[in-house]
């Protein structure tokens, strides 16, 4: 069998869990900060989990990691 092609996209964007969840970062951080809270921005620095409908998906994209 060949060796399947990492998606780099999606690899600079998810990285695995030891446990094999895939972890994300949140959106809305790059621009237009000034109308964001201070909480808001704070908040969105935090990791979260991918959903569990999308986690096959994504993890076929990143095979190796």
């Amino acid at each position: 069998m060949p060796k399947i092609k990492t998606n780099k996209g999606a690899a600079k964007r998810f990285k695995k869990t030891g446990s094999g969840k895939i972890k994300r970062s949140n959106a809305f951080t790059s621009h237009i900060l000034t109308s964001k809270t201070t909480k808001r921005k704070r908040q969105l620095r935090q990791s979260g989990l991918v959903a569990a409908a999308d986690q096959k998906n994504i993890a076929k994209l990143i095979p190796y990691m």
